[in-house]
């Protein structure tokens, strides 16, 4: 059986991920000596990224795990990734070289890297000990996880092949590993061991307990030395500065930071909400005053310590939601930045170029200066997640130009994408509404800023529109009496010109206002709704407007005659989001059936249908129309999907999906565009796919004009050619003329001569001449040379058609071969092709030859044939194209 393997969409391809940075496992960190640079790995999902601490730039992505990483570990080469029962090694941060399996029973938790031998242990308690250049297993350790659950591993400095474990049940085992010898028990300290870390000083180790106290301990003489206590719960890492103060760093769950003065044994500073989750893992740099941390929010982060006190700043940060995003839109015209509104609360940018455009608006708070007055705790003033935002670039320099809806708030509150922060206006309900008991429990449901930036439109649970101005913050009016809709409003935009708006509500009804006298303006005929809509998308330039209905119908309606124009059937999910194409000609869906569908609105049909792994809560399409962005259920990071590759560079064919279609299952892109499946179809797929792959003809009909096809870049600037070789003329010295010979050629005889070279005849002869048959007169061979040339040869070529130059062997044959070329015009234009490309040659030969040509009476009647043919043509053309205009310009003001 035949088979090739074909994409499952063929309009997108995954292209990269956006915003993943890490998860709860602890980084890794390297040092590179011949970079003579360090590298931290995180691990996300069933990979691992690789990050310079320099610039916090992604150096490699890992290949993919079949399963999520269970932790890491990493020595001067290889990278190790523990992966359910089994742990890999990776070279090159990339490639798997190694796979350590058939030893575990059960899923591998605690990694350890001692020179050439791998320490893996698992949860029920059994640690194997590999080679790590074999593969073979070097020793096996049972431990009964009912009296000693490993939960800690650490090799002590300078103690060759020893290994401290550490258990949840308190105690401490230090084992020779070559020996196979427990070599002492330390009895604990009634609290499960949570971390482990070598200190500076040599037999000294410090331990994390569960309880939240932190012990340096003399292992040589089982002795505490200190004993300091956090009170934010377990201690989840530690880490010792090494660049001369002897400072002491501990994690907690909270994401908060504390560090200690092992000198004075008192606790110098806090780093309070470092990072919103758990803090991983944190790592003091050798010999510099660095502190990366990474924690399960998404965060990597590096601090620097240059100021007395042992107060940490944020040097750099490579960070993400800390919870799934639910709203993505770009924002500003060139397509490069993505706001994103997660259900962290934050308001973050993502730009699609590279890592270092990044934003993050922060998180929203109610009121920031009532807090340091009164001092209120961090939680307690943080709002709740965003819900829907709108956002427009055109003012944004003068003042806020996003506008955020947050869960369950009766306010609207604006933000500052330039400043990266918090705007200053709250757009609240006017007092009079506030005063009515039966309006006090209202929120916010839907917003829209005008095109111009100055004015923003708020819909409201009660069924109320109101409008604001965005320099002032001030409430300009409302539309409806006194409500817009009955129930809620769940959709509200504007055109373009500020002249009409729409919204649709939970009464089932689309209506339009006009946005000045904020009157109804709604259509004669107004368009019948079956159900309610829970969303409405419009495209300013067309005019179209596209509606998400309860009964999963997606309704197109033209707003000029306020018809609908197209319904489309097909989604068995709620439908989570809609956008345009640029163009207006494509209507993408998201649905919770995990597919996203491509409608084509001027056939009407469904053209491009794929299955995502998780639905798509949100989707975004740039304004240049090249990548499709999309949020997904329960992952954290933003998809790109490159539309314009395959649209550009291979053949796509959008011949309408039958309504029985089977989508394809497509996962998710990584970081590094990985991520799309493929099918493979059999006989008679393939014969179908065989039929979408045809040749077009040269020529359709003889009737007809065709354009040549020629690029433009043959042909278009053959007039000008000389301008711009003078343009671009490089600018060096002159050259020194070559040397003769030493001995010059001469000629034997009587008399010896110098020897003079010859040219030969046929070397100042054209190439046009030497390929135009004079008997036969076929312009065929011709022809086909000038289309295989260039500009520089095309000219070079008509330039040899002079009779100065010697072109012919006869006299008379210069202006029989000028003659001659403008016959072949004169037949191109007869037959009607390449007419774009006839009248480039026609300019650039009379540009050349005007004077003779207008001396020669034969030349002289063979032009006036061609500027008949040329008039003759270029009337039909106006014809037509005059009737194409006026038929457009009809479908798209008149009423029908």
């Amino acid at each position: 059986m035949l088979a090739h393997e074909v994409t499952g969409s063929s309009l997108f391809s995954g292209f990269r991920a956006l915003g993943l940075y890490s998860n709860h496992l602890p980084h890794v960190l390297r040092y590179h000596a011949r970079h003579r640079e360090f590298y931290v790995t995180t691990a996300v999902g069933n990979r691992f990224h690789t990050y310079n601490v320099k610039k916090l730039g992604i150096i490699a992505v890992s290949n993919a795990l079949p399963g999520d990483i269970s932790c890491l570990a990493a020595d001067r080469m290889l990278v190790f990734a523990a992966v359910g029962r089994d742990v890999y090694a990776f070279a090159r941060n990339k490639e798997i070289v190694h796979h350590y399996s058939h030893a575990h029973a059960s899923d591998v938790h605690l990694l350890l890297v001692l020179g050439d031998t791998l320490v893996s242990a698992d949860h029920d308690g059994l640690l194997v000990v590999w080679d790590v250049p074999t593969q073979e297993e070097y020793l096996r350790l049972t431990f009964d996880p009912a009296t000693f659950d490993l939960s800690a591993l650490a090799h002590p400095s300078t103690y060759l092949n020893k290994v401290l474990l550490g258990s949840s049940q308190g105690a401490l085992q230090l084992w020779n590993l070559k020996t196979n010898k427990l070599l002492y028990t330390f009895q604990g300290w009634s609290s499960g061991v949570t971390a482990l870390q070598q200190s500076p000083a040599v037999d000294v180790m410090g331990v994390g307990l569960s309880s939240g106290r932190i012990l340096l301990h003399d292992i040589r003489a089982d002795k505490t030395l200190m004993s300091f206590s956090q009170d934010w719960g377990p201690v989840t890492t530690l880490s010792f500065r090494t660049d001369g103060p002897p400072i002491m760093a501990a994690g907690g769950p909270g994401g908060h930071m504390a560090f200690w003065d092992l000198e004075s044994r008192r606790l110098v500073t806090q780093l309070r909400h470092a990072h919103r989750s758990a803090v991983a893992g944190a790592t003091f740099l050798p010999s510099q005053q660095l502190l990366l941390t990474n924690g399960a929010d998404n965060a990597l982060k590096v601090w620097v310590f240059e100021q007395e006190g042992g107060v940490a700043r944020l040097l750099r940060s490579r960070q993400g939601h800390s919870a799934p995003p639910t709203t993505i839109r770009h924002h500003g015209n060139a397509g490069r930045d993505i706001l994103s509104a997660g259900q962290d609360g934050t308001l973050q940018s993502f730009s699609s170029v590279h890592e270092r455009f990044n934003k993050s608006l922060g998180h929203g708070s109610a009121n920031k200066k009532m807090t340091k007055k009164k001092g209120l705790k961090f939680e307690e003033i943080l709002l709740p997640p965003i819900t829907c935002f709108s956002s427009e670039s055109a003012r944004e320099g003068d003042w806020d130009g996003v506008v955020a809806l947050h869960r369950g708030e009766a306010a609207a509150r604006t933000w500052n994408y330039q400043r990266c922060t918090m705007g200053k206006h709250r757009l609240a309900p006017p007092a009079d509404r506030l005063d009515n008991a039966r309006l006090s429990n209202v929120h916010t449901t839907a917003v829209d800023i005008t095109s111009c930036g100055n004015f923003v439109l708020i819909g409201w649970s009660s069924g109320h529109l109101d409008v604001y101005n965005l320099q002032s913050g001030i409430h300009r009016g409302h539309y409806g009496n006194p409500t817009a809709h009955v129930g809620a409003v769940r959709g509200v935009c504007v055109d373009g010109l500020n002249q009409r708006v729409f919204s649709v509500g939970a009464d089932c009804l689309l209506r339009a206002w006009r946005f000045k006298t904020r009157s109804h303006d709604d259509p004669a005929h107004p368009p019948k709704l079956d159900s309610a809509p829970s969303m409405l998308r419009l495209h300013r330039d067309s005019g179209m407007l596209a509606l998400a209905l309860d009964d999963l119908t997606l309704v197109v309606i033209d707003t000029e005659t306020g018809r609908v124009v197209r319904k489309f059937l097909g989604h068995s999910g709620k439908i989570n989001d809609l956008t345009f194409s640029p163009d207006g000609r494509w209507l993408i869906s998201a649905s919770m059936d995990c597919t996203i569908r491509t409608w084509d609105l001027p056939s009407g049909c469904m053209v491009d249908c794929f299955l995502c792994e998780t639905a798509a809560v949100s989707v975004s399409l740039s304004p240049i129309g090249d990548f499709l962005s999309s949020a997904h259920v329960d992952s954290l990071g933003i998809y790109l999907w490159s539309v314009s590759n395959k649209s550009i560079y291979s053949l796509v064919s959008l011949r309408p999906l039958p309504a029985d279609y089977q989508p394809v299952t497509v996962s998710l892109p990584d970081e590094e565009g990985h991520g799309e499946s493929c099918v493979t179809l059999g006989d008679e797929d393939e014969d179908q796919m065989a039929s979408a792959c045809w040749d077009s003809q040269e020529q359709l009909e003889r009737h007809l004009v065709t354009m040549t096809s020629l690029p433009e870049s043959r042909w278009r600037n053959l007039f000008n050619l000389d301008v711009v070789k003078r343009r671009n003329q490089p600018q060096q010295p002159p050259q020194r003329p070559a040397a003769a010979p030493y001995f010059l050629p001469t000629v034997s005889g009587l008399q010896p001569s110098f020897q003079t070279p010859e040219a030969p005849v046929n070397q100042v002869l054209s190439y046009y001449y030497h390929s135009w048959n004079i008997v036969t007169a076929s312009y065929v061979a011709p022809l086909a040379l000038l289309k295989s040339l260039g500009p520089s040869a095309v000219d070079l070529e008509l330039r040899g058609l002079s009779p100065d130059l010697g072109s012919s062997p006869q006299p008379s044959s210069a202006s029989q071969l000028l003659v001659a070329f403008l016959q072949m015009l004169e037949a191109m234009l007869e037959e009607r092709r390449d007419f774009d490309l006839a009248q480039a040659y026609l300019a650039l030969l009379l540009k050349l030859y005007l004077r003779p040509l207008s001396a020669d009476p034969l030349a002289v009647a063979t032009l006036q044939r061609l500027l008949g043919r040329l008039e003759t043509i270029w009337a039909e053309l106006r014809v037509s194209f005059d009737q194409s205009l006026c038929l457009l310009t009809y479908t798209k003001t008149a009423l029908l």
